[in-house]
């Protein structure tokens, strides 16, 4: 193994075994170790988003034992998924169909037993049933594509108020916080649709120019904009609907120029760098507020490398989290899967999976359970 990997887990080690020396119950500056079997993601379906219904039999129990395997504090569940549909029982969203659990009900119950937070999903600018009931308020096209309109607003606030008080989650994942087409820079141009003319009357106060006349200044200050009337909206929904409800925000590009000027970033409580490279979970230190926790992300699709990531954020206070598609039914393979082979001999998502599973149970690099 290389010398560098090697001393990079012994700084981890020495984290780790400082906060293991805590109590049980989760203090508030314990390190974040958060996991998600991801149920976004399909082939075939709208989007490439998991069809209605696909992942209906999960058992919530087998999901809460999974995750404190894993060595996990915090399951990153989901509330509504971006198919739209929700993965609790009796909401105002309508469930999963086929749903046999109360899914994320229970799964809150369950993990509470183990000093396990659990937090609920929503994906802000993609939601496959809002697209198909509101094709005039949305650009119909891949996934990132609904206008932040107040009918929108409206609509996505009375399921995070719905969801937190139904189920009891500790807090909700904002994910795909942008306007149209936005997240990374360069910013496509906006298509303005009408929604999108009286969103810019009601946000400048000012008659819609027409699309000719819209100048990149303006569109970018409109953008800003309308990303700040969100958060205030959804920042007053999950505080008013249970004040210590974590906002958690995951952004591909924490510094794109969608965000500058607003108070997204510094209010939010935790913020990921879910493209997981170290230099930009730095660059979040200088953009958020005094109470935020940053966090980073590993995932097969982000191409990091576990052995230095989970040791430079061990080392900074920076979270830990993970997510991938089930690849047995709607679970994952057992965690003593991951423990009983050398990490040499995996490769992907398998490999952040081992890896996260030996620093979040304080585990050498190099332990084999036999």
């Amino acid at each position: 193994m290389k010398t560098r990997t090697i001393i990079l887990w012994s700084i981890l080690s020495l984290c780790l075994t400082a906060s293991c020396s805590r109590p049980q119950t989760q203090a508030a500056d314990e390190p974040l170790k958060a996991y998600c079997i991801d149920y976004n993601w399909s082939e075939g379906g709208a989007h490439g988003f998991a069809r209605p219904g696909l992942w209906a039999d999960a058992s919530p129990a087998d999901h809460v034992e999974w995750y404190a395997a894993l060595g996990c504090n915090v399951i990153q569940s989901f509330a509504v998924s971006c198919n739209g549909y929700a993965w609790y029982k009796n909401g105002i969203i309508p469930a999963q169909p086929g749903l046999q659990h109360d899914f994320l009900t229970e799964q809150v119950r369950l993990a509470r037993q183990k000093n396990m937070k659990v937090i609920g999903y929503f994906c802000v600018s993609a939601n496959n049933k809002w697209e198909e009931d509101h094709p005039d308020l949305c650009y119909q096209t891949d996934g990132q594509q609904i206008p932040l309109t107040q009918q929108y607003l409206d609509y996505l606030c009375a399921s995070i108020d719905d969801a937190i008080r139904k189920t009891d989650i500790d807090g909700i994942m904002l994910d795909w916080f942008y306007n149209p087409g936005g997240g990374r820079d360069p910013l496509p141009p906006l298509r303005w649709l009408a929604c999108e003319e009286e969103m810019y009357r009601e946000l400048t106060g000012e008659d819609f120019p027409g699309k000719e006349n819209v100048t990149e200044e303006a569109a970018l200050a409109f953008r800003r904009k309308a990303i700040g009337r969100a958060w205030n909206r959804i920042r007053e929904t999950a505080k008013g609907a249970k004040p210590d409800c974590i906002i958690w925000l995951t952004a591909y590009e924490v510094e794109s120029s969608e965000y500058e000027g607003n108070t997204l970033l510094k209010e939010v409580d935790w913020l990921m760098n879910e493209a997981g490279d170290i230099a930009r979970t730095q660059a979040m230190h200088d953009l958020v507020g005094p109470q935020t926790k940053l966090i980073t992300c590993l995932a097969n699709w982000n191409g990091q490398n576990p052995a230095e990531v989970v040791p430079d954020a061990m080392s900074q206070g920076v979270g830990l989290y993970g997510f991938t598609k089930p690849v047995a039914g709607s679970m994952m393979p057992p965690v003593d899967s991951y423990l009983s082979a050398s990490v040499d001999t995996l490769t992907g998502d398998a490999l952040n999976i081992a890896i996260l599973a030996r620093a979040f149970n304080n585990l050498p690099l190099d332990y084999v359970k036999r």
